[in-house]
């Protein structure tokens, strides 16, 4: 199955681990848009018949790009791998549980092409019973958001300093440029990702992607939430029976992403104990999910 870059005027990079039918669901939502579409499937070693299944159904695509890497990369990584098979000038990185619009794409190339200022969009991430979900739009994490949320305090202080997420906030009715989007549902000017540089693989799972947002801040590019074009997102279609592993990772890139941009920030004592309060609530973590979890997190990996 080979895309045909050309004409495409979006390239769709679609990391997969053992995401099911959902899979063939979103490579069908994404190959009904409105405008022309190339999509590239980067398959971390699934075992599940996802791709068995995409491949009756799509199996004489010409838009379809299938990549076997034979094992779990990672998400950064296996996005990266898809790079040189994307031909477009917009690069979409979405998530295999999410399910686009028939115009959602054209919706976001539309604005895109209207703001040259602009490196990255995401669009309104709705769960299956049309709410919006957490991480839509959101802010950077710092050691005080972070304590708030440990501490079960935003609720208690929300207009106390910044929050993390703002779903419960009035959606804006243009589009508006945040600090953060969702994962799930990266949209991504190619000039932009060319100065930027991909995602940085020394994240296995989670925090990728805020790592890309401040590098993107950095380098000049804004990011912006278009609330008029929607995805809908089967979260947790990809995780494992292993929840021990996804916190492992998560708390890992947690420090990485401390670590790269925070960490210098702070007199040495008070980043040490930051570090310290991330491995420590792994511990806690991990006490709470008891023996079983430790045992599978040995022995599984995950992604996505």
């Amino acid at each position: 199955m080979n895309g045909s870059g050309p004409t495409a005027r979006v390239s769709v990079i679609v990391v997969n681990y053992n995401a099911g039918q959902l899979l063939t669901e979103c490579v069908s939502a994404v190959l009904g848009s409105s405008l022309p579409v190339e999509i590239v499937v980067s398959d971390n070693g699934s075992v599940d018949g996802s791709l068995a299944h995409l491949r009756r159904r799509y199996g004489d695509e010409g838009r379809l790009t299938l990549i076997e890497n034979g094992e779990n990369l990672g998400f950064a990584k296996a996005n990266n791998r898809a790079l040189p098979h994307a031909g477009a000038d917009y690069l979409l990185f979405l998530n295999p549980d999410c399910l686009v619009g028939p115009d959602t794409l054209e919706r976001m190339a539309d604005f895109m092409d209207g703001r040259p200022d602009v490196g990255m969009a995401g669009c309104l991430v709705l769960n299956p019973d049309g709410t919006e979900q957490v991480a839509c739009r959101r802010s950077i994490p710092d050691p005080w958001i972070a304590l708030k949320r440990i501490l079960r305090l935003d609720r208690l202080l929300p207009g106390d300093g910044r929050r993390l997420n703002h779903q419960d906030t009035p959606l804006p009715s243009e589009p508006a440029e945040v600090e953060a989007i969702s994962g799930s549902f990266m949209f991504v000017r190619r000039a932009a990702l060319d100065r930027v540089g991909p995602l940085d693989e020394g994240y296995f799972l989670h925090c990728e992607d805020l790592d890309w947002f401040v590098r993107f801040h950095r380098a000049g590019w804004g990011i912006a939430l278009v609330p008029d074009a929607r995805v809908v997102h089967h979260k947790g279609a990809c995780s494992t029976a292993a929840p021990l592993a996804v916190e492992r990772h998560k708390h890992r890139g947690m420090e990485r992403f401390f670590r790269k941009f925070q960490y210098a920030r702070y007199p040495r004592p008070f980043s040490l104990l930051v570090v310290l309060g991330i491995r420590a609530h792994l511990a806690l973590k991990a006490m709470t999910l008891g023996p079983r979890a430790w045992l599978a997190g040995r022995h599984s990996r995950i992604t996505s």
